[in-house]
């Protein structure tokens, strides 16, 4: 029959003492590993945010300018009032393609949670339940 201690001989009061001394490092490690992962997942949602913040502004802009040529351009064939329509519903359709791929970016930004770190916590609490897989 083997010896159920496997390669130590360590007493089980003197492994107590380890862990208890690895525990508070190992969470130290995982509060780090959090820490990383939502600084990433904090640019990258700035980045979604700043990309629909300046697709919102270029709109602006481009369509100011633009906006009196082409109702004129219009008037010359369609009264005042459908030129005038048409135009803002052009306007309409170009600030809904800036708003979905501003949502698109904080999507891929979220969740926020640390999934990594999750994770690890879970199999480093299985671990210490012995059920290691």
């Amino acid at each position: 029959m083997s010896d159920p201690r496997t390669t130590t001989d360590e007493p089980i009061g003197a492994l107590v003492h380890r862990l208890s001394e690895q525990i508070p490092e190992l969470v130290r490690g995982e509060l780090r590993l959090a820490q990383a992962e939502l600084a990433q997942k904090g640019k990258r949602a700035g980045l979604g945010i700043g990309m629909f913040s300046l697709a919102g502004l270029l709109a602006f802009f481009a369509t100011a300018t633009l906006i009196a040529t082409a109702i004129v351009a219009l008037d010359l064939v369609l009264p005042l009032w459908a030129a005038c329509l048409i135009v803002a519903g052009v306007l309409l359709i170009a600030a809904l393609g800036a708003a979905l791929g501003g949502r698109n970016e904080i999507q891929q930004a979220t969740p926020l949670a640390p999934e990594v770190t999750i994770a690890n916590v879970k199999e480093d609490a299985s671990a210490l339940k012995g059920e290691v897989r």
